[in-house]
């Protein structure tokens, strides 16, 4: 393992209470407190579960938490008030990238089975988007499919809507979109509470586990690469404690590197399953950690190395890139438009490229010399190829978006 051969600057404190949720990603939090790297670093850290991603933000905001993992949007949101609560956020350190999919009830998956011109098979997203349509398009006027998602303003959210509207759905009047939190979904799919949901590992797995579900697609196949989970801090309070968040990215920094090797990927499963992390069975955490899925119950499973990345491809990179399509596609969700200086101006002070570099060059680890990249340019709704490097930009295109809402 990498580490830094700098002198440090003295953190400004030592103690540190830091929010996660029960995610199958939340794997760098706990793999560095396992392996002692928040020691290391002179951090002794208090990892603290939470339920829902409202209680984390709302915890770091009044102080409850000096650091969180979040998701990738909600710095962005909360910084602009745009959620209902208006504090400043900012994110040096992207934690990981992927690890989420789309699920669907056993009964409406038989529905369009029987609805689709081509034999239909899980993990085939625009197909399956096509298929969900011609339901919808039968369906009586007095019923109504719910799909659910962990946060209105998440990458799960935004993979869901990218997804129905590849197939032609409209998200704000062909389905009901809800929230809840990742825990609920799979006891909601089976009780006929929801038809499907958008949320992270392990619920997608148990609810195929248990017979209930089955993972129609994967973000991974949607928008590869895409931010997923972030590190979280106040602005005012990397202000107060600069030198102890650079002691605290180094060390997630280290973890994350740690889990990019897949030797360590069993290793990792029988940390997390521990009661005092996500005290969930080692069968549930498997599949999508060591990248074998299986989309339905009974059927193989497929690899994908990738569908967890926490290193790799310069995943820890906050690319302002990124965040403005992030942005770009919260509007709708708020019924405005963003102009131009506001999303650049948002984005610099919430996804800090510099923050990353210092701590990077401080471990010796390779950054991108820009803060900004091609987004979501490919014609076609999916494209996929396991050799790219950055694929970030392999997602849902704007223009395809835009062409859809059109027709």
């Amino acid at each position: 393992m990498q580490t830094t051969t700098h002198k440090l600057p003295t953190g400004e404190r030592q103690n540190l209470n830091i929010g996660y949720m029960r995610l199958s990603d939340s794997a760098p939090l706990i793999i560095a407190q396992e392996l002692g790297l928040f020691a290391k670093y002179g951090l002794d850290v208090t990892l603290c579960r939470e339920v829902s991603w409202a209680n984390i933000r709302d915890k770091l905001i009044a102080g409850n938490f000096d650091a969180c993992q979040m998701l990738a949007p909600m710095p962005l949101v909360t910084t602009l008030g745009a959620a209902g609560i208006r504090a400043p956020i900012v994110t040096g350190l992207v934690l990981s990238l992927n690890g989420n999919g789309i699920t669907l009830s056993r009964p409406l998956w038989e529905k369009m089975l029987n609805q689709s011109d081509t034999p239909l098979q899980a993990n085939q997203p625009l197909a399956s988007a096509r298929a969900l349509k011609k339901v919808l398009d039968k369906q009586p006027s007095n019923q109504t499919i719910t799909l659910a998602t962990v946060h209105s303003f998440s990458t799960h959210t935004q993979l869901l809507r990218m997804c129905l509207e590849a197939g032609g759905i409209d998200p704000d009047r062909d389905v009901r979109v809800i929230v809840l939190p990742p825990e609920q979904m799979v006891d909601s799919l089976a009780q006929g509470v929801i038809d499907g949901f958008c949320a992270g590992e392990p619920w997608n797995s148990i609810a195929v586990e248990y017979g209930v579900g089955v993972l129609a697609t994967t973000g991974f196949h949607v928008w590869n690469n895409a931010p997923e989970k972030v590190l979280g801090v106040m602005e005012e309070w990397h202000t107060r404690h600069p030198a102890t968040h650079l002691r605290l990215r180094l060390a997630l920094m280290e973890a994350c590197q740690w889990l990019a090797d897949m030797g360590n990927r069993e290793a990792t499963v029988q940390m997390l399953t521990r009661r005092d992390y996500l005290d969930l069975p080692t069968n549930y955490l498997r599949p999508s950690l060591t990248g074998n899925l299986v989309y339905d119950r009974g059927c193989a499973a497929e690899h994908h190395p990738n569908f967890h990345v926490f290193a790799s491809y310069n995943a820890g990179f906050p690319w302002r890139s990124q965040a403005e399509f992030l942005l770009h596609h919260c509007e709708p969700l708020l019924g405005k438009v963003f102009d131009r200086d506001k999303i650049v101006s948002i984005t610099q002070q919430c996804f800090r490229t510099d923050l990353y570099r210092e701590a990077a060059r401080l471990l010796g680890y390779p950054t991108p010399d820009q803060d900004h990249k091609s987004e979501g340019s490919h014609a076609e709704p999916y494209w996929f190829n396991d050799q790219i490097k950055l694929g970030s930009d392999l997602m849902v295109s704007p223009q395809a978006l835009q062409k859809n809402r059109d027709n």
